[in-house]
């Protein structure tokens, strides 16, 4: 998919109820109007402050949620979020939980038990992998779910916040892995809070402000403005 729009929104909102007393709730909107194209092939980077929207959008790229309004135009068939929140069985085993993805992918049994032992190995977590994920450290279901979702390689990777998870040998490692794939036809959106891994491995950068789309631009020109916005705040 090196050609071509991946992804498209038109005029996303996303809102839900919030408790505003007793057996009372108001509506928030954590998306307003959201318009922006991913193209195919591209790492197209997600920053903001805490509650601007960032996961709130994952989760509507994944189909994990539905806009309020507005459309979403998807042209791939494979789409993954990876997030420590999200993907685990808390009471199966590592191995299980790969079990699981793969079928939720759509693999076939066949395809996923051959693909288990390069995602044992890519997570670095030996005996482990056999062990409850409830028993895991964050550290640990990092290596777990990049390695699931990497091995697997779907079309669009959804990356929310990963990679500042785990050990310096296992970042350095991830890093690497979506380097990679700035390289390949495959596409990745990927929220963070780190300047550096956006300058990095980015090849544009959305910028949401409370709901909005408030720029998007090369990396540096984006991470200027918003640091700038927070150095006057």
């Amino acid at each position: 998919m090196s050609e071509g729009i991946a992804l498209s929104l038109s005029e996303v909102g996303m809102a839900y109820k919030r408790r505003a007393g007793f057996l009372r709730s108001r509506e928030h909107w954590a998306l307003k109007s959201i318009s922006f194209d991913v193209r195919g092939g591209e790492t197209l980077g997600i920053i903001g402050r805490n509650g601007a929207g960032k996961s709130s959008l994952l989760r509507l790229l994944a189909g994990i949620s539905n806009p309020s309004r507005g459309s979403i135009s998807t042209h791939s068939d494979f789409i993954s979020l990876l997030s420590l929140d999200l993907g685990f069985v808390a009471n199966l085993s590592g191995r299980q939980n790969i079990r699981i993805s793969g079928m939720l992918y759509g693999l076939s049994r066949e395809r996923i038990e051959a693909l288990i032992p390069a995602i044992v190995d890519y997570s670095e977590l030996g005996e482990a992998i056999d062990h409850p994920v409830n028993t895991y450290s964050a550290g640990m279901k990092a290596r777990l779910g990049f390695a699931t979702a990497t091995v697997i390689e779907p079309d669009i990777l959804l990356i929310d916040e990963i990679l500042g998870v785990g050990d310096l040998a296992f970042r350095r490692k991830s890093s690497a892995t979506m380097r990679n794939r700035l390289k390949s036809d495959k596409t990745a959106i990927f929220v963070s809070h780190s300047m550096h891994d956006v300058r990095a491995l980015c090849d544009r950068v959305v910028w949401l402000d409370d709901g909005n789309v408030r720029m998007i631009a090369p990396p540096e020109e984006v991470i200027a403005a918003y640091e700038d916005c927070l150095g006057n705040s």
